[in-house]
């Protein structure tokens, strides 16, 4: 497809694009921002483009992807630290669950196995444990979606292995 072809199609996705944005901002300025990204992200990236994958399957999830984006950074700049909390002297052990001191040294247990684990698993496992979703996951390490799930599968597997005296049945 040459630029003045890819130009048309995605001029031709407007509407379509549109709609999906408002679908996922739910506010008609939010959507025609992403709408605007979106379309300038396509374009400066067309060379990515490979023909035979389907032209607007790979417009929306670019589409997706910004918008998934931009709100990781929204949520990072809204997350406040509240200065009256005393972050010495919190009483995690009790907020956590584990309301002994056999609570905590499980916890050391757990954090230490994943910290066992080689960087192909721990990597994709930890980032899935702080909230990342699998094809959040398979962008930022840039690699296939199947490999992501999978490596968290085994990662689990080898945790199940080494702390199966935690496991409560």
């Amino acid at each position: 497809m040459n630029g003045l072809q890819f130009q048309k199609k995605l001029l031709s996705m407007q509407e379509n694009m549109m709609n999906f944005a408002l679908m996922l901002t739910a506010n008609k300025d939010d959507a025609q921002d992403l709408l605007q990204d979106t379309t300038l992200k396509v374009l400066d990236n067309q060379d990515k483009f490979v023909d035979n994958i389907n032209f607007k399957g790979w417009v929306l999830t670019v589409m997706r992807n910004i918008f998934i984006n931009n709100y990781h950074k929204i949520v990072r700049t809204q997350t406040v630290v509240d200065q009256s909390v005393d972050l010495y002297n919190l009483d995690v052990i009790n907020d956590s669950g584990f309301d002994s001191p056999d609570g905590s040294y499980q916890i050391q247990e757990i954090n230490k196995a994943i910290n066992a684990l080689n960087n192909d698993l721990k990597v994709p496992f930890s980032m899935y444990l702080n909230g990342y979703k699998y094809n959040e996951i398979a962008d930022k390490l840039n690699v296939p979606l199947g490999t992501v799930k999978s490596r968290i599968f085994f990662a689990r597997q080898e945790l199940q292995k080494v702390l199966k005296d935690f496991h409560q049945g």
